[in-house]
């Protein structure tokens, strides 16, 4: 069992950058980033991960983007 979140940070084509969270139950939350202030999204946008035009964000990008 894990006991800490995985989190994935992505940037769609358009430019939009969401985060989505798996807690150590396997539950998903999504957040999109919207003028420097996360908000909860929709559970569906966690399917333009696996689009071809979204990017996962290294840890460096991560890192700089507001908390």
């Amino acid at each position: 069992m894990r006991v800490v979140d995985e989190t994935g940070v992505y940037r769609t084509e358009s430019g939009m950058i969401f985060r989505v969270i798996e807690d150590s139950e396997g539950h998903l939350s999504v957040g999109v980033l919207q003028e420097a202030i996360w908000v909860a999204a929709r559970i569906g946008i966690v399917g333009l991960r696996v689009a071809p035009t979204t990017v996962r964000l290294t840890e460096r990008q991560v890192l700089a983007l507001p908390r």
